[in-house]
């Protein structure tokens, strides 16, 4: 029996060694739980940084769709002053054809009268 006790002792009393028991998961759970972490970490900085953009973006996009339609109500008067500076260009230009046109005829018809006075009196 005393053999007994001491494989008894030697296992479970004071000076039986001491074991630690851990639970180890496989080399491949380890990495894989890591690199879903990182994936999940490089995510949440992602989202949290390029949201802030986007809505600098949204207010960029609204500053410059309301100068856009500013510099497109400038444009339309622009154009509308060119219309009308064409019109009044063109108006003028056949004003003057048809002045010409007139001073031409006077003109004419001064030489035709001075002609007419020195035949008289030269005659």
């Amino acid at each position: 029996m005393k053999p007994i006790r001491r494989k008894f002792r030697s296992n479970f009393g004071l000076t039986a060694k001491q074991v630690a028991v851990r639970s180890r998961r496989p080399w491949y759970f380890q990495w894989l739980s890591a690199f879903i972490f990182m994936c999940l970490g490089v995510g949440l900085a992602f989202w949290a940084l390029h949201d802030s953009e986007r809505e600098t973006i949204r207010v960029r996009l609204q500053q410059t769709t309301l100068e856009n339609k500013d510099l497109q109500t400038k444009l339309i008067g622009a154009q509308r002053e060119l219309q009308v500076e064409l019109a009044t260009n063109n108006n003028l230009a056949k004003e003057l054809a048809t002045v010409q046109d007139e001073n031409l005829k006077v003109k004419e018809e001064l030489v035709f009268y001075k002609n007419m006075l020195s035949r008289r009196t030269g005659k």
